[in-house]
């Protein structure tokens, strides 16, 4: 399944651009993600813990950056896992690319989706809402190390948003869903004035 979001940071796009260099850090703005060792100058392997309701998914799996390219500002990561418990896999294609707006840069992220066990059981509906809950918090941790690094500051002395817990997640997920729904079935029947 193909997701796409984007988001703006207040920082210059040649400052985002290092930023994304710097793999570790960025995987440290992701809520449930933890690196855990670097095999190569472009190959990670490492954790991701999804949490949704009652459901917990903890994927070990392994990232390699398959392009960066500094001219058009992309980063592009190939990531596979399967779930700890034998329960499901997980394949990734991440391609996050960078362009200047007036306020700073907008960061588009297309995620390539593929889901098998038991986190395939969920609708796509819910996995894209719970990726873009997910998503948000990466934009405001990533805010936040970029104005800790412009300062001078440890970014690892940052506080970031810690990592929600499967209600506030799932809680988030089905408002967004509501929204959702809200818009598709009545805003399109506005009174027309006769």
């Amino acid at each position: 399944m193909l997701i796409t979001s984007d988001f703006e940071v207040e920082q210059p796009v040649d400052d985002v651009w290092t930023f994304f260099g710097d793999i570790p850090g960025v995987a440290k703005c992701l809520p449930g993600a933890d690196l855990t060792d670097q095999i190569g100058d472009d190959n990670f392997v490492g954790n991701v813990l999804i949490r949704l309701g009652p459901v917990k998914l903890e994927f070990t799996g392994k990232a390699t950056i398959v392009e960066r390219n500094a001219e058009s500002k992309q980063i592009v990561v190939d990531a596979a896992g399967a779930d700890k418990k034998g329960r499901g896999q997980a394949g990734l294609m991440l391609t996050a690319k960078l362009s200047s707006t007036p306020k700073g840069t907008k960061v588009t992220v297309t995620q390539d989706l593929q889901l098998s066990g038991a986190a395939a059981q969920y609708g796509r509906g819910l996995v894209s809402d719970v990726t873009s809950v997910l998503m948000a918090d990466f934009a405001t941790n990533m805010q936040n190390r970029l104005i800790a690094i412009k300062s001078g500051r440890s970014a690892d002395d940052v506080s970031t948003v810690k990592p929600a817990s499967g209600l506030v997640i799932g809680l988030r997920a089905v408002r967004m869903a509501l929204l959702r729904v809200f818009r598709r079935f009545f805003l399109p029947y506005r009174p027309q004035p006769s």
